[in-house]
């Protein structure tokens, strides 16, 4: 029998939520104040959560922020998440400072089932509590936390109301270790700014990696400073001729601070052996004939290809390999290795048979698209699964022999393909996908062979071929996004489309006060 300190049924807790409305402080009890969303309507749906009647706490002018010193930078997050829309202080004081009610932060025994990213949440009327093992726990039950109060508080500047929060209890932890975002900066490019603004949107539903494409035939996003002209000739094109860019050094790792911030890992990718048409570009000896070829801004694939046979291709490899591993704290970096329809598969397995190796000499380790499982790679690579059948024998293999596969079915999991035939963007190669397509998958039944136990995670992959700006991002990304990270993170059990859609369409206000440019599928009813 399971142990919990606070125990219940799962069914309960939802019915319990549509029938009671909780009491707050300073309000008669037979006439409580309304709140807009109760600790059930949480999206990703927690693992255990409890409404509580009567328990609801109200945020005042003389609130403060409880935490010890290891978690004051998770709580200074959440003071400055509140403190716009409220215009009240809330000042960090130490977690034993028991003078004023208020939010206070726990780190450490928060019990063995919520492990290092879960995370405990009490609401009652004499204060908020969230406990946790770790400041991931802690940042992920702040996502929580923050979705239970009224939308305004995502606002930036001062609202004049009353800041409810529904009472309840929440015990809470992941399903799956990863659960990623990409965002393909190589076909358009993205500023610095603009991946930040993405990466706080991602954050606020458990998402913890962020995988950048930063390379591709369209465009080289990555300065590399052993091959200058990489970003210099590379970095100038962008799908339909638009204008390219690429990061500096110091930009990127202005990036990957930001995402640790926010207690997201990045991995960056750099597409091998195809897809290299930019770098091709750029150097001539990374060509067989020597020659610099042509730059590319349409989108076709499956024509460019390293040389395989020519040791300045394996000089260039490693040294891309050396500076970014330098850039970057994770342990991954992804090799691509996707559609090299031009590479022969002999070329193919010596190219990665020569490259894999090279990440262990800088403390990386590999992740790819699923098609590198025929490389025979080490154990400890993970293959991201992107294609559209339920079956694959080379990846179930790779499973078999100990890889853990990271899901993202591109006809569920591509956040940009097209919701139907009238989506202003995105394409259809994997079919139309709406909200409800997006949700109604599970992971660990997709692919045939491939069990719960081999799954490294899931990821939802964001292409840019028909996106230019930070709204088209919004537009692909959300709702669908939310789904995916409610399937990464939230037990097997918990998933029904009937239950989620009624959740979802609560964080339509919260979207419309961020200022998110979200899709409003006619199958949620979003008023």
């Amino acid at each position: 029998m399971r142990k919990f300190l606070y125990p219940f049924a799962f069914g309960a807790a939802l019915a319990l939520a549509t029938l009671v409305v909780p009491a707050q402080i300073g309000y008669a009890a037979d006439n409580p104040p309304p709140t807009e969303r109760a600790v059930t309507d949480i999206v990703p749906v927690p693992v255990e959560a409890r409404p509580e009647p009567g328990t609801n706490f109200k945020l005042t002018a003389g609130s403060v922020i409880r935490a010890e010193h290891q978690a004051k930078d998770v709580a200074e997050y959440l003071g400055a998440l509140l403190r716009p829309a409220t215009g009240f202080p809330l000042p960090v004081v130490e977690r034993f400072d028991r003078g004023k009610a208020g939010i206070t932060l726990e780190l450490g025994d928060a019990g063995k089932r919520v492990g290092d990213q879960g995370y405990q949440l009490t609401v009652a009327r004499s204060g908020i509590t969230l406990k946790a093992n770790t400041t991931d726990g802690l940042f992920g039950g702040v996502q929580s936390l923050r979705q239970l109060f009224p939308a305004a508080i995502n606002k930036t500047t001062v609202q004049h109301q009353d800041w409810i929060v529904s009472g309840g209890k929440v015990l809470d932890y992941p399903r799956f270790k990863q659960r990623g975002a990409m965002l393909d900066v190589a076909r358009h490019f993205f500023k610095p700014d603009q991946v930040k603004r993405y990466i706080d949107q991602i954050a606020q539903y458990k998402v913890n990696t962020l995988h950048l494409h930063l390379t591709d035939d369209q465009g080289w996003r990555i300065e590399i400073k052993s091959w200058p002209r990489l970003a210099e000739i590379g970095g100038l094109t962008a799908v339909g001729g638009d204008p390219g860019g690429y990061y500096t050094q110091e930009q990127y790792k202005d990036i990957v601070n930001y995402a640790a911030s926010r207690h997201i890992t990045v991995i960056p990718e750099v597409d091998m052996p195809g897809h290299t048409n930019a770098a091709q570009a750029s150097y001539g000896e990374l060509n067989c004939d020597g020659k610099p070829v042509p730059p590319r801004t349409d989108i076709e694939v499956g024509y460019s290809s390293l040389c395989i046979g020519n040791p300045i291709t394996y000089k260039f490899v490693e040294d891309v390999i050396r500076e970014l591993a330098a850039m970057t704290p994770g342990k991954y970096i992804h090799v691509g290795g996707d559609e090299a329809h031009s590479t022969p598969p002999a070329d193919y397995k010596t190219f990665y048979d020569k490259v894999t190796p090279m990440l262990a000499t800088y403390d990386k380790k590999a992740t790819g698209w699923h098609n590198i499982v025929v490389t025979n790679p080490p154990t400890s690579a993970i293959p991201q699964y992107w294609d559209t059948a339920n079956a694959n024998a080379d990846v179930a293999a790779a499973a078999q022999r100990g890889n853990k596969i990271l899901m993202s079915p591109a006809n569920k999991a591509y956040l940009d393909m097209q919701y139907n035939k009238d989506s202003p963007l995105g394409l259809h190669w994997a079919g139309y996908v709406e909200v409800k397509d997006s949700y109604s998958w599970d992971p660990a039944t997709f692919l045939q062979g491939v069990t719960e136990s081999q799954l490294a995670g899931v990821e939802a992959p964001l292409w840019s071929e028909t996106l230019r700006t930070s709204a088209d991002i919004e537009y692909m990304a959300f709702p669908r996004l939310a789904g995916i990270a409610e399937i990464g993170w939230s037990p097997a059990a918990t998933h029904n489309w009937d239950t989620y859609r009624v959740r979802l369409a609560k964080q339509g206000p919260i979207w419309a006060a961020q200022g998110i440019n979200f899709y409003r599928s006619p199958q949620v009813d979003w008023k």
